[in-house]
């Protein structure tokens, strides 16, 4: 045999090695969700999109005896041109470049996503409650009264690897599904030892160094831990064991006032300079092998940050359609957040078989104070507010995933538990009075008579738990080198308590004005408490507490069929049967009427195809078509009051909500030139019954908000999504390792709500009533803005670390509330964003050290949230947000 011949044969036998390799590789990444259930694969397909990368051809010219032999091969890395759906993929190298310390802060430069509230991400103008956060493929419970969605402003980017974000619904994933599913990969097992340590710095303009309040608390409240000063004093536990009304003749009010009154939690403090905001972290995995051919690895993270924020608040209401002023306030806010996180993950490769055990805890902490300063312009009064809070959220998340391969056959199975938590004890709002009345000898003081007209006292108690057990299995064959089936089951069950038990302290006509201006803690002292004979009232009485409950039965039957070359087709369906309850809990001993039950029993068959073609060797299309489904939230289900301290406001539900109903279409065409460059283009309509939807209404002269089912609502857009890299290599000198990388992507969204003359809508209470009284027809969904716009722009080094990113990002107004009364929508304005970041490599004391420099909001952008009837404007949550900047270093051993 010639040498040409076995060379030749040498090349054809390695090739039929490698490349089945290489298909396989790309058929794992090219169906998100044939394994656990919504997870791309292992990995959350982090591994192969470490940049978005086109198609790499390989070709081998080999002369012979009988001419010529070519071999060419192609494979294709790019998780979002190969998957079979829609799908957008942050790696930790792109997070990373864009700065982002939390991944919510990240997902807000994908294509359509936008960034809204706490830490809330909307798909393409749809509000939370049409996405679904998973974690490894996995549900999560969310910490949030007002929602079911977990905020992903607590996830840090540190835990984080990657994330994966499907706009196109399949049948493998839960049915809530009407803007996209964001699926959050934590960091996978090393294939070696490691340890990173890192720290930071940052601060900004409104806050760093300039005069903020705050109140002591307690010793731990840097550390985000109470140290049990905010536990239930012992007369108030008593009290909530009895089971007694406050209005019951056996129960002491004033043993228990004298015991609200702790000095530490009250009395506000004026810092002359607030600290830098600081960080710390570390990071540390190993791997060794077990058995003959097994690989075990562990790897924990931990982390903590520190910062503050000043807001100073425009906060103003309007009385008609005209707006003129009902309140005008000017609100000082000074916010202390501190972030705890732990992921500790275990991880076993025996063969072809994988096994996943990860835990995650996060403690997302917030310390505030706020004083308020405004004029109640009906009654011509002056009031001064103070309040302080301290609201815990917290996550423990333990999910195990085995994923198993028998030949042709996939058996994946997972299973787990979450528990989130939400305490907020000791919420205390004061409220001094001036009357402005000449006539008055205190007029031109304020004071607080606790008797509701010139002023208040109040404190609250507040406690929410949800847990969740999940599990399920998927079964995975491929029948033919043409046809792969999949079936699979799962299994959610949520639980969630809410309470709160809110008490005003409360005078008689005998409490004296000049005792009224004293300080809180002197207000409440417990010689006032029991000369003037102060009480106690629950505003509550009526609705402590609740309690939910979601299961969730589910079963999917998914194909994926290759009938010609590059041609995929990808066919499910999704049957679930879904039981939704929200009941109010008796904590009385004798009944209360405190509302009925709310119950939702539906079923639903969803539906799901997308089609792939690949047109060119760099061009390919897709069309999409699905129907979703959206539930109301737990608390949009029951009338109960809640304050949101983020936006200021007072929410009540609504029994009467029903689940809404998506159609879902989609048509794209990507374009992939050279290696790491994109371009796409898509257009998407979606077609929604019984949208929910947030108006705004007043009670007793307050702002409350809550939820009701408009008719219908369309939302139809397009997406232009553009990736280019370009090297300097014939830029000589500096620019030689150079490249430069630009990213864009811009969204166009048009929603309509449709509201006709005689369509209606449930409201609580009230039931049945025009629906044009809350809605108007032609007006957009709340949330959704027209324009989304991101820019970055990048020089970074190919040979080592070294990037300069300039990121741009901008959304135009939204609205965030209805009006009703006739009073318009209430808008907000995020407008545009410059951001800028830059990391570098160092050689520090023989260690090399990551240095990263931002700074953000370079422009100065500030936050508006107003109402305008074209002539008219006031401001309802508008400050000044200002720049802010911050250094970090981390290093690796």
């Amino acid at each position: 045999m010639s040498t040409g011949k076995q060379l030749a044969g040498l090349l054809l036998l390695t090739t039929a090695l490698t490349f089945p390799g290489a298909a396989l590789a790309q058929g794992t990444v090219s169906s998100p969700g044939t394994g656990a259930e919504g997870a791309p694969d292992a990995e959350g397909g982090s591994a192969p999109a470490n940049e978005a990368e086109g198609p790499e051809e390989a070709e081998i010219s080999i002369p012979g005896g009988g001419g010529e032999i070519i071999v060419t091969g192609r494979r294709t890395r790019d998780v979002t041109r190969s998957s079979t759906q829609v799908v957008s993929v942050l790696t930790s190298e792109q997070i990373a470049r864009t700065g982002e310390g939390d991944i919510a802060g990240a997902l807000g430069r994908v294509t359509g996503l936008s960034v809204q509230g706490q830490g809330f991400v909307y798909v393409r103008g749809l509000g939370d409650r049409y996405s679904l956060a998973l974690l490894n493929g996995l549900p999560l419970p969310s910490p949030q009264p007002l929602s079911r969605v977990v905020p992903l402003d607590i996830f840090p980017t540190d835990v984080v690897a990657s994330s994966l974000v499907q706009k196109t619904y399949s049948a493998n994933f839960p049915g809530e599904f009407g803007g996209g599913v964001i699926n959050l990969t934590t960091r996978a097992i090393p294939d070696e030892s490691f340890l990173e340590i890192s720290a930071g710095i940052s601060g900004d303009e409104q806050t760093t160094f300039s005069t903020g309040n705050d109140y002591y608390g307690s010793d731990f409240d840097w550390f985000g831990f109470d140290d049990g000063t905010r536990d239930a004093p012992p007369a108030l536990r008593q009290f909530f064991d009895s089971g007694l009304r406050m209005s019951d003749l056996e129960v002491d009010q004033q043993a228990i006032a004298k015991q609200l009154g702790n000095p530490n939690l009250v009395v506000t403090q004026k810092v002359e300079e607030l600290p830098v905001n600081w960080s710390a972290g570390l990071t540390a995995g190993t791997s060794f092998p077990v058995f003959a051919d097994g690989q075990f690895g562990v790897i924990a993270t931990a982390g903590i940050s520190n910062k503050w924020r000043n807001r100073s608040i425009i906060a103003q209401t309007a009385i008609n359609a005209d707006l003129d002023l009902d309140t005008d306030f000017r609100d000082f806010v000074t916010d202390n957040r501190i972030l705890v996180n732990g992921l500790l993950g275990f991880g076993l490769e025996l063969g072809d078989h994988r096994f996943r055990w990860t835990n995650l805890y996060i403690r997302d902490t917030l310390k505030q104070t706020r004083h308020s300063l405004g004029d109640d312009l009906q009654d011509g009064d002056t009031e001064f507010v103070q309040d302080t809070a301290w609201y815990e959220r917290q996550l423990i998340d333990s999910q195990l995933v085995a994923e198993l391969e028998f030949g042709n056959l996939d058996v994946d199975l997972r299973g787990g538990y979450a528990q989130t938590r939400r305490e907020a004890p000791y919420e205390y709002s004061f409220t001094y009075v001036r009357t402005n009345n000449e006539n008055d000898p205190l007029g031109d003081i304020f004071v607080n008579v606790l008797d509701r007209q010139r002023g208040s006292a109040s404190v609250a108690f507040s406690n929410l738990k949800e847990e969740l057990w999940y599990g399920g299995i998927d079964l995975g064959y491929a029948l033919t080198d043409w046809l792969r089936l999949t079936a699979g089951y799962a299994y959610t069950d949520t639980d969630r308590y809410s309470e709160r038990r809110e008490f005003l302290f409360d005078a008689d006509s005998g409490f004296e004005d000049a005792v009224g201006a004293l300080r809180p803690d002197l207000l409440l002292g417990d010689a006032i408490i029991e000369y003037y004979d102060i009480g106690l009232i629950e505003t509550t009485q009526s609705d402590p507490a609740f309690a939910a409950g979601l299961e969730i039965h589910a079963g999917y039957l998914q194909s994926r069929l290759n009938p010609v070359e590059g041609l995929t087709i990808d066919l499910g369906v999704r049957y679930e049967d879904a039981t939704q309850r929200v009941d109010p809990v008796e904590v009385f001993a004798t009944p209360t009427n405190s509302g009925s039950s709310t119950l939702l029993a539906n079923d639903y068959y969803l539906p799901a195809g997308t089609i792939t073609w690949e047109l060119t060797d760099a061009l390919q299309a897709r069309i999409s078509g699905s129907k979703t489904i959206a539930r109301p939230q737990f608390r949009e289900l029951i009338f109960q009051t809640y304050y949101d301290p983020e936006t200021s406001r007072r929410f009540n539900g609504n029994p009467f909500l029903v689940d809404s109903e998506l159609e879902n279409y989609e048509a794209r065409l990507e374009y992939y030139f050279g290696r790491g460059n994109r371009v796409s283009l898509a257009g998407f309509y979606k077609q929604i019954d019984n949208p929910i939807e947030i108006y705004s209404s007043f009670s007793d002269n307050v702002q409350v908000a809550s939820f009701a089912n408009a008719p219908r609502a369309t939302l139809k857009g397009a997406e232009l999504e553009f990736q280019y890299n370009h090297d300097l290599l014939d830029w000589g000198g500096w620019f030689e390792t150079k490249r430069l990388v630009a990213v864009a992507n811009y969204t166009f969204t048009d929603s309509e709500i449709e509201v006709g003359d005689d369509d209606t809508t449930q409201i609580f209470p009230g039931g049945e009533r025009p629906a044009t009284d809350y809605f108007r027809d032609g007006v957009p969904l709340t949330g959704q803005s027209d324009h989304l716009l991101n820019l970055q722009f990048g020089l970074e080094d190919l040979d080592r670390l070294q990037q300069f990113t300039v990121l741009f990002s901008y959304a135009s107004e939204r609205v965030t509330a209805r009006g009703t009364g006739n009073l318009p929508d209430i808008v907000e304005d995020p407008g545009l964003r410059v951001d800028f970041v830059y990391r570098q490599d160092l050689n520090l004391f023989r260690l090399p050290v990551e240095l990263k420099l931002e700074a953000r909001n370079i422009f100065g952008r500030d936050h508006y949230e107003y109402q305008s009837n074209g002539t008219n404007r006031i401001e309802i949550n508008t400050y000044e947000v200002g720049q802010s900047y911050a250094l970090s270093l981390s290093t690796e051993f």
